[in-house]
């Protein structure tokens, strides 16, 4: 693997570290830092400022019946549904926290057309944003467009180019309302990228504009 050149940022990092982030962009930044050395011991230097935090916070005083309260909640919450367990040939491309919501191995992906020789996958996660496999075949260029929120892009295969720069499989894009870009993948392999938004993107063509409402993005 070549070596990364974009990161998360710390007030990302910070954000996870803090659980104040949605499903769908933790999904996003913990498989980064699982590809990424860097971002994992800045991630352990955030931790350990939160940790020191709390100690000085103190414990929180308890009210009568706290404890009853929580026992009955316990009791009634209904266990977590188990996802699919991923197959074994699935580790070269998607790291440890991305497996389980893939549920299946690259090969038997079965990814959603979206226009121009894209292929997309949503995956399922709660609360606010979206975050989807991009299936970009090599050479191809996704429609120019903009953002009407935040955008983290993960390179998991292959690479893709921008106004920016050159992403390869380990580095992340995060783009915002004045971003503007076309990527296109590199030649080749197909790009895959794992990428959440918390808002529609904002199309510049006719096209993809009318396929936006069918397809999600």
């Amino acid at each position: 693997m070549t070596e990364m050149k974009h990161h998360l940022t710390d007030a990302l990092l910070i954000a996870y570290s803090a659980g104040s982030m949605p499903e769908a962009f933790s999904l996003v930044v913990a498989t980064h830092i699982s590809m990424c050395d860097d971002c994992r011991a800045r991630m352990g230097s955030f931790d350990a400022v939160g940790g020191e935090l709390l100690m000085e916070a103190g414990a929180a005083e308890m009210t009568a019946g706290s404890l009853d309260a929580v026992m009955r909640m316990i009791a009634g919450e209904e266990p977590e549904p188990l996802r699919e367990k991923s197959h074994d040939n699935v580790e070269h491309l998607f790291p440890e926290p991305l497996r389980n919501y893939v549920g299946c191995s690259p090969d038997d992906i079965k990814w959603k057309k979206v226009g121009g020789g894209v292929s997309q996958l949503v995956l399922p996660t709660k609360g606010e944003g979206t975050v989807r496999l991009l299936n970009i075949p090599g050479g191809v260029a996704v429609p120019d467009h903009g953002h009407r929120g935040t955008e983290l892009t993960l390179v998991l295969q292959g690479a893709f180019s921008d106004e920016v720069d050159r992403f390869g499989v380990g580095d992340i894009e995060v783009a915002n309302e004045d971003f503007d870009h076309q990527p296109i993948a590199a030649p080749g392999v197909a790009c895959i990228c794992l990428a959440a938004t918390d808002a529609p993107l904002r199309f510049s063509g006719l096209l993809p504009k009318i396929a936006q409402k069918f397809v999600g993005i």
